[in-house]
């Protein structure tokens, strides 16, 4: 089992309204960048990346880079964070 303090930035990952939006998208989307994400939400990408920063601390995504764009997709954990979202509905 993880120690308290990787839950807490496993859930802190997508503990916001905003972040649920990214990972819904990045599941329909996946590889987008920055931009991509922000201007699919409509939000400053500033407001944007500090979001998948804080997904990427909790393990929620991968960045991979491609020359000077860096593309997000979503990990196994993510996913499993999502059905488990599902199930609350």
């Amino acid at each position: 089992m993880k120690s308290p303090d990787e839950l807490e930035k496993i859930l802190k990952g997508c503990g916001n309204h905003r972040r649920v939006e990214m990972l819904c998208l990045l599941k329909k989307n996946p590889g987008l960048t920055l931009e991509q994400v922000a201007e699919h939400l409509h939000i400053d990408f500033r407001v944007a990346s500090e979001h998948l920063r804080r997904m990427g601390a909790g393990g929620l995504i991968i960045k991979k880079y491609k020359g000077r764009y860096v593309c997000h997709t979503l990990t196994r954990r993510a996913d499993d964070i999502l059905t488990f979202l599902r199930k609350l509905e």
